[in-house]
């Protein structure tokens, strides 16, 4: 009788520390999720505000710096949806629509000038091309983008370039600085930041599941200088 009360006490034991480190897992999951849409309300939010502050400074507030200011407060809407959908991957799609990948990148820059000029950083796009066209939510293909462009603007160095190509059925959108480059690849880095509990490297981890997610990636590209990342995305059939 005493060995099947030893037993049982032994299997009650087990199954209480199952249940706490099952709570512990959901704690920790959820203490990530917090710090994942603390970083993505951040960024967008600070780009509104500083826009909004330079329209006023300079009294320009045009149709492309509110476009850019919706595109921003948009993506702020993703991050508390993301919120309380902790721990979902990739992330969920909304409207998918021919999306003009050149004019994306246009209004990312319209909407970071602001910040960059904060920091002493020239921004700009190089170049335009044709075709630069996919099939995407162009809301989700934004924060990739603005987390591409914060990166560069906080942890690069030099002059922030954004280049759109487009070629053998993808189009592929360049972010390069002239900083101190990746401390280590970006599938290492958004593993890490997947596994944080702080905000650093959720902007690449944030880009990375976006791009996967519309079937496309995100990589480094070799540089003479800084880093160059390339989010790669299918082009849209005919563009």
């Amino acid at each position: 009788m005493s060995a099947v009360a030893g037993w049982g006490g032994w299997a009650v034991a087990g199954l209480g520390a199952g249940l706490l480190l099952a709570g512990l897992q959901i704690l920790a999951g959820r203490r990530r999720a917090v710090a994942r849409a603390c970083h993505e309300l951040r960024g967008p939010l600070g780009a509104v505000r500083l826009g909004l502050a330079l329209g006023a400074r300079t009294g320009e507030l045009t149709p492309e710096r509110l476009r850019a200011i919706d595109v921003e407060l948009g993506r702020a809407a993703l991050a508390l949806e993301d919120l309380t959908a902790a721990g979902r991957r990739p992330p969920r799609l909304h409207r998918v629509e021919a999306v003009d990948v050149c004019a994306l990148v246009a209004d990312s820059v319209e909407a970071w000038r602001p910040a960059a000029l904060r920091a002493g950083v020239p921004l700009h796009a190089a170049g335009e091309v044709r075709g630069g066209t996919v099939w995407g939510d162009q809301l989700r293909l934004a924060q990739a983008l603005g987390n591409l462009l914060a990166n560069a603007i906080e942890h690069g160095g030099g002059v922030v370039e954004v280049r759109v190509a487009a070629r053998a059925g993808l189009v592929r959108v360049a972010v390069s600085d002239q900083g101190a480059g990746l401390p280590a690849p970006i599938t290492e880095l958004a593993r890490r930041a997947r596994r944080a509990r702080g905000a650093h490297g959720h902007g690449l981890a944030v880009a990375a599941g976006v791009a996967e997610a519309h079937g496309g990636r995100l990589s480094a590209a070799p540089a003479s200088v800084g880093a160059r990342l390339v989010l790669e995305l299918p082009a849209a059939a005919g563009s």
